[in-house]
């Protein structure tokens, strides 16, 4: 990487700090932190990372803050890339910079903040550079690929004084808001299980074997610190979420909204026991994750318990909750459907309690990322950077579980397996250098 300069600029003038930054995996400087908020027309200036699926929605999303504006676009396939700044130009009517290579966003003074909607495998390290870089950053769920980059991540946050905000939008949901209000405050009575569910739609991806580069794609780039296998379209540009070394099945997808809601919901962190089991039932294609998963988390000495399912074809809707999640208490049970409703049902009846839908929850979430970063606060978060480690966490738990066939015991305070060596090795992987994540940030 280049040598570059970040400067953090104070209220009482321009104040620069100089850091030269370091080559991957090595410790960077202190980058002095923005101390002030800006001035009422200033605009947060954003970069986008990663526009093919998810990025397409944080371009809208950016677009539509008012104090916000969007100054770049960056992917590793320039065929994409050129795709996308053609679609922003017609519809926004003027250009927006275009970089194949992330690191030069982040050598660029003129750029505040990035969302990234990388794939998996590249977001913690991307947000550990970004806050190195002295840049806020808004990361797509799950916020890690394994376990011990959400330590990693957080001490990034912490240290270099930046925003993380983890994009689990229905943490921004008045709807879902006031639903954990209602299990707070006991309308269901004393809440012991939740339940998580993750009913989509996955058909056969086939085996499109192994072929040459696209031009336009720096597939080395693309595959970051994960190995640089043969290039295959299986992986590149959406189907990498069904291979270990890139994605983390759909409970690591789609389900991390529901491993945060269901911790959220029963107020609690890791868990100490885990077993799951499941496979692969209907398709004899490429995808090396299950398409039918279950994974209990137990919590012993708080008497409560996750549940969390996986099902990728034809089932049964769950009160309605075929995304989303159920919590049962002593006296009924709390619906939620998605990322906007919920439902209560009370008693041995079964009789309708309070419910609430209200949409807009995305644009919320967003909102209240750019007030964090403008306020300098990270206590108005709704969905702070600790949410994206515990989240996503409860899904890797679940996966490595999965993987070894057999239950686990974990100490959740030293965030290690008990006495299991080979479940201890899968809470990290094997860094491709030069893209190596810092043991000491």
């Amino acid at each position: 990487m280049k040598r570059r300069q970040f400067i953090a600029t104070a209220a009482t003038g321009a104040v620069a700090s100089i850091v030269t930054p370091m080559a991957f995996g090595q410790e960077h400087p202190q980058v002095s932190p923005q101390t002030t908020k800006k001035g009422a027309n200033d605009k947060i200036r954003v970069a986008v990372l990663g526009v093919n699926g998810r990025g397409k929605n944080h371009i809208e999303e950016v677009m539509r803050q008012p104090d916000v504006t969007l100054v770049a676009l960056c992917d590793p396939d320039m065929n994409l890339l050129l795709e996308r700044g053609k679609e922003f130009e017609q519809k926004y009517n003027r250009k927006v910079r275009l970089e194949q290579d992330f690191r030069k966003i982040y050598d660029s003074q003129d750029i505040d903040a990035v969302t990234l909607a990388t794939p998996n495998h590249w977001h913690a390290l991307q947000v550990i550079m970004a806050c190195q870089a002295g840049k806020d950053v808004y990361v797509e769920k799950p916020a890690t690929h394994n376990i011990f980059e959400g330590r990693k991540m957080i001490e990034a946050a912490y240290k270099y004084k930046r925003i993380v905000q983890h994009g689990v939008q229905l943490r921004s949901s008045p709807a879902i808001r006031e639903a954990v209000q209602h299990l707070r405050e006991g309308l269901i009575g004393r809440v012991y299980m939740s339940r998580g569910l993750v009913y989509r739609w996955r058909p056969d991806i086939g085996n499109q074997g192994i072929s040459n580069i696209p031009e336009g794609l720096d597939y080395d780039l693309w595959c970051g610190p994960a190995p640089m296998a043969p290039f295959t379209r299986n992986l590149v540009h959406y189907n990498w979420h069904w291979h270990w070394n890139y994605g983390n099945g759909d409970v690591g997808n789609q389900g991390i909204h529901e491993t945060d809601l269901c911790m959220w919901g029963l107020d609690v962190g890791l868990p100490e026991r885990i077993t799951s089991m499941g496979g692969k039932f209907l398709w004899d294609d490429c995808k090396e994750v299950p398409e039918v998963q279950t994974s209990i988390y137990h919590y012993p000495k708080q008497k409560k318990m996750i549940q969390f399912e996986v099902r990728n074809w034809c089932t049964n809707l769950e009160d309605g909750a075929g995304v989303g999640n159920i919590f049962y208490g002593e006296k009924g049970y709390l619906v939620v459907k998605g990322y906007d409703t919920y439902e209560t049902y009370l008693g041995e009846k079964r009789e309708k309690g309070p419910s609430r839908s209200e949409s807009g929850e995305l644009i919320l979430h967003f909102r209240n990322f750019f007030d964090a970063v403008r306020a300098r606060d990270m206590s108005i978060q709704n969905a702070p950077v600790e949410t994206g480690h515990l989240s996503s966490a409860l899904a890797h738990l679940g996966n490595i579980s999965y993987r070894l066939g057999r239950q686990l015991d974990f100490d959740p305070v030293a965030e290690q397996f008990v006495g299991d060596e080979d479940a201890n090795r899968m809470l990290t992987r094997q860094y491709r250098s030069p893209y190596i994540l810092p043991e000491k940030i």
